[in-house]
C-alpha cells in the first residue's frame, strides 16, 4: 500500500516539474534575430505567469498553467520555425 501511494506521489511530483519547464532558448539570434527575440519574449512571459501564480498562492483555476503550457508549445514551434528556414536554406 505504501509503495502505491509514494508511486502515485512521485507521478503527481514529475507532472508537476514537467508542467513548469520553461521555455528554452535555442534559437541563433545570429541566423534568425526576429525569432529568437519571439523566444526570449516567450520566456519573459513564462516568468512573469509563474510570479504571478507564486503572488496569488496559485489560485487561479489552472489558467495560469495552462498559459505556460501554451507559452511553451508557441516557444517549440518558432524553434520548428528556424528550423524549417534552416532546411529551405540547403536546398
Amino acid at each position: 500500500m505504501k509503495t502505491a501511494i509514494f508511486g502515485v506521489a512521485g507521478l503527481l511530483l514529475l507532472t508537476a516539474c514537467a508542467g513548469n519547464r520553461a521555455p528554452a532558448q535555442n534559437i541563433s539570434p545570429a541566423l534568425h534575430p526576429n525569432l529568437a527575440a519571439a523566444q526570449r519574449l516567450c520566456a519573459d512571459a513564462f516568468d512573469k505567469v509563474a510570479e504571478a501564480q507564486r503572488i496569488n498562492e496559485w489560485d487561479m483555476n489552472g489558467h495560469a498553467q495552462k498559459a505556460k503550457d501554451l507559452l511553451v508549445q508557441i516557444n517549440d514551434e518558432l524553434k520548428q520555425a528556424a528550423l524549417a528556414a534552416n532546411a529551405s536554406r540547403r536546398n
